[in-house]
């Protein structure tokens, strides 16, 4: 009788085991995928970080010490040339890959800090669309710097909203750089982005 019951719970064991494990297999090319997206990710967010960093600690200061006209005349060019499509893959690259990345990891734990970072660099993203890209519009209405009637003005218009503003966006996006450092971290642990029904400490849950 014993033999009996330990045999038909072999059978039952059979039976359970091959889609457990194939649902395993499947969550590790998932997460394969995820990590792939993510550390892109990652890597767009820290380029936006930097970029704003060093406008923040060593552009906007040096050009503080430069004439209105030289200042409107840089800024200008500065803002002209930084059209063009490497700032625009990180640009909109760390925002896009960002949220797909939040998409593939939207089952598990790291869901969070994945999208804390989204949500921090949207923040920054609006921030430039909104404020910094229309002081720069409006810096370049401001036509040929060497025929600007009033150039102090000109500055005075753009010079301390577009810093401050710059030194925010800076913060959000080195804060949206940790979070995705993290959960790339965590992700290569990775009991953390196991799936609930995946999680041993659920298996008595995903059996029933």
């Amino acid at each position: 009788m014993a033999a009996r019951r330990e045999a038909m719970a072999r059978g039952a064991l059979s039976l359970l085991t091959p889609p457990m494990t194939q649902n395993r297999v499947t969550a590790r090319q998932g997460h394969g995928s995820a990590r792939v997206v993510l550390g892109i990710a990652t890597v767009a967010m820290g380029l936006m970080a930097g970029t704003f960093y060093a406008f923040a600690c060593a552009v906007m200061p040096a050009l503080a010490r430069s004439g209105d006209r030289v200042y409107v005349e840089v800024m200008q060019n500065i803002n002209d040339v930084i059209q063009n499509p490497v700032f625009f893959a990180g640009f909109f690259g760390a925002l896009v890959l960002t949220a797909i990345a939040a998409w593939q990891l939207r089952r598990t734990s790291l869901r969070w800090w994945v999208w804390a970072a989204l949500l921090a660099y949207a923040a920054a993203f609006l921030l430039t669309s909104g404020v910094n890209v229309p002081l720069n519009n409006d810096l370049a209405d401001a036509g040929d710097p060497a025929k600007i009637a009033d150039p102090a003005a000109v500055r005075e218009r753009f010079e301390d909203a577009w810093v401050a503003w710059n030194v925010v966006r800076a913060v959000l996006c080195t804060a949206a750089s940790a979070l995705l450092v993290r959960a790339l971290m965590l992700l290569g642990g990775d009991r953390a982005a196991q799936p609930a029904y995946l999680d041993p400490a659920a298996g008595s849950t995903a059996s029933r």
